[in-house]
């Protein structure tokens, strides 16, 4: 089995330097992608190429951390859209060739903590 850690790595390297056929280039045809906090799914490469190449804005993604296995990938991203941050988790299933079939993304919001465990924490 080829090594998904490296088909994520080359994902997010070709999303961040807009090579949208490189990013293609990491996915199977039939690539399915969800987002189950907006409830949305596209199919395809294409669609899903598309998706991301006509997202609005001069935003940047840093990958802070992947963990993979056999198959399956999990990575940790930063986001930025001009002084907006978010933080993406993105769980990436793959072929045997290393190629990404599907793609769940997780786009947390961001929050104040309860007062009430403040004494328990440091803010960081």
């Amino acid at each position: 089995m080829t090594d998904l850690r490296k088909t994520v790595e080359e994902f997010w390297a070709a999303a961040e330097a807009r090579d949208w056929d490189a990013f293609a280039g990491t996915l199977v045809e039939d690539v399915a992608y969800e987002a189950p906090l907006s409830r949305e799914r596209v199919r395809g490469r294409e669609a899903y190429v598309r998706f991301n190449r006509e997202f609005p804005g001069d935003w940047h993604v840093r990958v802070e951390r992947i963990v993979a296995e056999p198959g399956q990938a999990v990575s940790w991203i930063r986001f930025t859209l001009g002084d907006e941050v978010n933080i993406g988790i993105s769980f990436f299933t793959g072929d045997e060739r290393g190629l990404i079939t599907g793609v769940t993304d997780f786009w947390p919001d961001p929050y104040e903590p309860p007062a009430n465990r403040a004494h328990l924490t440091e803010r960081f």
